[in-house]
């Protein structure tokens, strides 16, 4: 397994090159949007795939763009398909994720990272670039979306949103990154900090509103949420940000819950991945590899009281909830507190 998540002496700095190219309507990269023709790669234990799996389900994307999934854990080389027979995808017919990367860049230098699209019919990778893709499903997949799709990309709200979203990304969802990989002390110190201005923020901005940008879900409720989702399991002890648990902030605690019961969101959360992935793969933070049993589920079900805070009547506004996750795709019951694994719908 790899141990060089932590450099000595260094804060935390993600790298951010990605495979770039867009799968676009008028396939202007070369790549354009056709029913059937490309894999969504991803990995439940990931928070930046799970953005990818929630969004796929809201806009109804299953029956074009298929999923292979990874397993929890990975070695230095790559992602693998030990959850599949044979640890085999069995559409790409490969083992390793690597395999894919190594079709587009055969000398492909870097980290071999999860979400991935791939194009099946040359097994090449197209794309890793996580948060542009997610904002291209919503958009050039536009003419592939459900009856009822909810629109994650509201234009009168579009400036306001990427504003949010870039403070969540910097902030939260790599700020946890910055604290459990800080290689000193005072980069910790520093991270830490960043980490709970930002919390403290987001705690009194959702005191007034349902979700962050009004009453309606929208792409930034999707990239805060995977994050808060691993916050008490792992974040908050594995990667030291430990000021206080999620379930000690009313209002975080209380929007996590009202999105977890909402179809499309806690549905694709697999905890037993997600502690897995953290506790096993990050060697240096975690050398003995023991996995913590809790915390307890059950709290995810609690009323949550939200809607009181919405002037509206469906987190989905004009749109409707998808329908429940299909067999295959559903979460074992053993990983989630939802029966059946299915969020409750109205």
């Amino acid at each position: 397994m790899p141990s060089d998540y932590v450099s000595p002496g260094q804060e935390y700095t993600r790298d951010t090159d990605y495979i770039e190219s867009r799968i676009t309507a008028d396939g202007a990269d070369g790549w354009p949007v056709e029913p059937g023709r490309y894999r969504l790669i991803a990995a439940r234990a990931c928070p930046w795939a799970n953005r990818m799996l929630i969004v796929r389900r809201l806009l109804g994307l299953e029956d074009v763009l298929s999923l292979g999934l990874c397993g929890p854990t990975h070695d230095a080389r790559s992602w693998t398909f030990d959850l599949d027979p044979g640890g085999v995808d069995p559409v790409l017919g490969i083992e390793r994720l690597q395999e894919a990367y190594l079709r587009r860049i055969p000398d492909y230098p870097k980290g071999i990272t999860v979400p991935a699209i791939v194009d099946v019919p040359s097994g090449a990778v197209v794309t890793n670039d996580f948060a542009q893709m997610s904002l291209d499903l919503s958009t050039e997949w536009r003419a592939h979306h459900r009856e009822g799709a909810p629109d994650l990309l509201p234009a009168h709200l579009r400036e306001e949103m990427d504003a949010v979203m870039r403070r969540v990304y910097t902030e939260v969802n790599n700020g946890v990154y910055r604290c459990g990989f800080a290689g000193s002390q005072a980069a910790y110190d520093d991270a830490y900090d960043r980490l709970w201005t930002a919390l403290d923020w987001l705690e009194e901005r959702l005191s007034t509103r349902r979700f962050l940008m009004g009453d309606t879900i929208t792409e930034a409720d999707v990239r805060l949420f995977t994050t808060l989702a691993r916050f008490d399991p792992v974040y908050h002890g594995h990667f030291k940000a430990n000021r206080q648990k999620l379930v000690e902030l009313p209002a975080l605690w209380g929007y996590a819950r009202d999105l977890f019961q909402t179809p499309g969101f806690g549905d694709t959360i697999d905890f037993a991945q997600i502690k897995e992935h953290y506790y096993v793969v990050h060697e240096d933070v975690n050398p003995s590899g023991i996995v913590p049993k809790g915390p307890a589920l059950e709290g995810w079900l609690e009323p949550h009281d939200r809607a009181s805070l919405s002037t509206g009547g469906s987190p989905f506004g004009e749109g409707t909830p998808p329908p429940p996750p299909r067999g295959a795709e559903r979460v074992p019951q053993h990983a989630t507190p939802l029966p059946g694994g299915i969020a409750p719908v109205g």
